[in-house]
């Protein structure tokens, strides 16, 4: 049977270099104590804050200072234990890490309640008087604006210290799912028996073997709805505490709550599933040429990531997958060119997956460090998408940091899918010029196809699942198994139409999607795939004013509000437009394929 590589045998040049971050643990141990000997000195300023505008700018710099190096021990710890989720020691410094974050979190609490406990012509005045304070004006409008939702002092120190007990439920699903729970062998198209792991099973769902697809899909979620009630309780407490913070920062639901960071109205979120309802009749009509083209009586959920062109290889090792998207992002310029140079050459990607690897891919990293990539990279086209995906994400982390300070120095996530998104846009482009081949051209249409029925539509479906257990959560129902997987059930119906077979396994998905822990991130997966469709349309058609104004929405960070930037980029999100014309390319992708069916049928 095929087995897992264990850490200690990944080639090293296949790893992230985490040494640049700490040499060794001896290091991480000097700044884990620089930042708890920072606690006492941030809390000194407490009550102080109106003293002068020398005092506040002195307060805001070891603010910052102290966050900025707990980040850095926080992201080494937890990419260590995501290396390896079953060593002890690893799990020992991500907790380590996790109880000080609270802490300083803590310490730093009572900084807005006591600003807004002054009158706004007074701060306004205070920026005035200190030079050093002009930084920070942006930072200080934002929280005048928050003002209806921050707390007295003591209720915000409290609340920050509940947050290493709120967030037990995702930490229970991260190490259930990544470490204790373990899948069954599946028998490949070549009879091997192959231990399934989240990884194999995203390629085993590609597999031309039916056979293959089905069991792969009873396996893994056979395994999840063996673990139900457990799931059902991690995940309706990650819902009620979404609620709990929501409730004390007097916000009317947990959507609200969610959104209003980034300054992002609710009506967003419902143009969104709104317009994508509008339009399911389009996803219906995409299930329908599958199944049609693969020839099936019957369409079931595991016959949904299978290409519809057969005889097409497009398997990938990583080495051609760099090339291929680096090639793909050459439109973005030479200063980008050069920057993705230079990281790749730095280690910045662990490349493949490892016995208890965290599953999935993700960009880390912290103001201080490189960012960093997580892959389980298996080679499939799928593969060299996440690639660029991750690769969007970090290069948007790098040039925001070189170009903010730490205040401003990260994004908000309503940005963050819209630069890895369009790295995807660019990368189909770049594939379906590259050949001249009917069949070649049909498999990359249905690949197209196939990023936005899991970036759009699903994302949106999942979108209103989220909304569906806080609503009822915050209307005093209970998150039981039953209700989940009825809802579910309900949503995937709905949206795929009577073209696909509602299997009963597709009811427990819910539980094998760790997003659902981050209150209401994933629809920013859809309204960054419409954003991204029109910046990379305007990129390719205008040139370098487009890639300029690009550039300049990356080097934003959170120096101005999210709608703002997005704006200077080039599109509105305040409107459903976006997401009609991400429809609009996803029905001419759609027309095309139709059409390339024929020829291919014809010629074949």
């Amino acid at each position: 049977m095929q087995t897992l590589r264990k850490r200690s045998e990944m080639p090293r040049e296949f790893t992230w270099d985490l040494e640049r971050v700490y040499a060794d643990e001896s290091l991480w141990e000097a700044d884990f104590q620089a930042v708890r000997d920072m606690v006492p000195r941030m809390q000194a300023f407490s009550g102080r804050l109106r003293e002068s505008g020398a005092t506040l700018l002195e307060c805001l710099r070891l603010r910052d200072e102290c966050h900025s190096l707990m980040d850095r021990v926080m992201v080494f710890a937890r990419m260590r234990k995501d290396e390896d989720n079953s060593n002890g020691r690893y799990q020992a410094l991500a907790d380590r890490a996790m109880a000080l974050g609270a802490q300083t979190t803590s310490a730093t609490a009572f900084i807005g309640p006591e600003l807004l406990g002054l009158p706004e012509d007074q701060i306004q005045q205070t920026i005035g008087s200190e030079p050093g304070l002009e930084m920070y004006r942006h930072y200080l409008d934002e929280l005048l604006r928050q003002r209806p939702h921050v707390r007295s002092v003591e209720v915000e120190v409290l609340l920050a210290q509940a947050m290493e007990v709120t967030r037990t439920p995702d930490n229970m699903y991260g190490m259930l799912t990544n470490a204790d729970l373990k899948f069954p062998a599946v028998t490949d198209s070549d009879d091997n028996e192959v231990e399934l792991s989240q990884s194999r099973y995203n390629q085993m769902r590609e597999s031309k073997d039916r056979r293959v697809r089905k069991d792969a899909f009873q396996a893994l979620h056979g395994t999840y709805r063996g673990y139900r009630n457990t799931l059902a309780a991690s995940l309706s407490g990650s819902a009620r505490s979404d609620i709990f913070y929501a409730r004390a920062r007097n916000f009317s639901t947990a959507l609200e709550a969610a959104l209003d960071p980034s300054s992002i109205p609710t009506e967003v979120y419902h143009n969104l599933t709104g317009t994508i309802n509008a339009n399911l009749g389009l996803l219906h009509r995409y299930v329908g040429l599958r199944k049609r083209l693969l020839g099936l009586d019957e369409l079931h959920h595991y016959d949904l990531y299978v290409p519809m062109v057969p005889d097409v290889e497009m398997e990938m090792p990583f080495e051609e997958g760099v090339r291929v998207v680096r090639s793909a992002l050459e439109p973005l310029g030479k200063e980008y060119g050069d920057a993705l140079a230079n990281g790749l050459a730095s280690r910045w990607i662990d490349v493949y997956e490892n016995d208890d690897k965290t599953s999935g891919a993700y960009s880390g990293g912290s103001y201080t460090t490189n960012p960093y990539i997580l892959l389980n990279y298996q080679g499939t086209l799928s593969d060299v998408f996440t690639l660029a995906h991750e690769i969007g994400h970090s290069m948007h982390s790098y040039f925001t940091r070189r170009s903010q300070p730490y205040v401003y120095g990260d994004y908000t996530i309503f940005v963050a899918e819209v630069a890895s998104t369009l790295n995807e846009s660019l990368l189909t482009h770049h594939l379906l010029r590259q050949t001249d081949d009917r069949r070649l051209k049909a498999y990359l249409t249905n690949q197209y196809l196939e990023r936005f029925r899991t970036t759009l539509f699903r994302q949106a479906m999942f979108a209103e699942f989220e909304l569906a257990i806080h609503t009822r959560a915050e209307q005093g129902e209970a998150l039981t198994p039953d209700l989940l997987s009825d809802l579910y059930r309900e949503l995937n119906a709905r949206y795929y139409g009577q073209q696909v077979v509602p299997d009963d396994e597709i009811a427990i998905e819910w539980a094998r999607i760790p997003h659902f822990y981050w209150a209401y991130y994933v629809y920013q997966y859809a309204t960054g795939i419409s954003a991204a469709a029109a910046l990379s349309r305007q990129i390719l058609t205008e040139g370098e004013p487009a890639v300029r104004r690009y550039l300049d929405f990356l080097r934003g960070g959170s120096s101005r509000y999210t709608m703002e930037l997005l704006k200077v980029a080039g599109v509105d999100m305040a409107t459903p437009r976006p997401v009609e014309q991400a429809l609009e390319v996803f029905r001419r992708l759609l027309d095309d394929m139709e059409t390339l069916s024929v020829e291919i049928g014809e010629a074949g």
